[in-house]
């Protein structure tokens, strides 16, 4: 079973149902279900951004939902993806990834992951398939 990495505006646009990314993103999730994951990072960036942009009581549901395990598998960054996220973001000058995304990209590369649910073109740019 192949398994999808979720990014942090795939789990935006799944909270605010207003994104214009909300539709096309749920069903890409509905999908893929019981083989998405995601990473501790991920659920910082994502916690924190729902938190600012949609209020404290929907980032702590959807934390709570991430944690559990309940919508993704919640991989832990390890000092090694931490490590090679280094050397991505250090290597790659001349793209904006932050380094969020470069440990996401030392994840999928260390657990063989190919697909992305993700909304920027950061996946696409260092050759991962996404979706929607």
């Amino acid at each position: 079973m192949k398994r999808v990495f979720v990014d942090t505006g795939a789990w935006y646009a799944l909270t605010d149902r207003r994104d214009p990314d909300h539709e096309p993103v749920a069903a890409a999730l509905r999908e893929h279900r019981n083989r998405l994951l995601t990473s501790n990072f991920v659920l910082d960036e994502t916690l924190t951004l729902v938190r600012y942009r949609l209020g404290w009581t929907i980032s702590q549901r959807l934390g709570e939902q991430l944690r559990s395990g309940s919508l993704a598998r919640l991989e832990r960054i390890s000092p090694r993806d931490e490590d090679a996220a280094w050397e991505i973001f250090s290597t790659y000058s001349d793209k904006s990834f932050s380094f969020t995304d470069c440990t996401s990209f030392a994840l999928c590369n260390r657990l063989e992951v190919s697909m992305c649910i993700a909304i920027d073109n950061d996946f696409r740019s260092f050759g991962l398939h996404c979706l929607p």
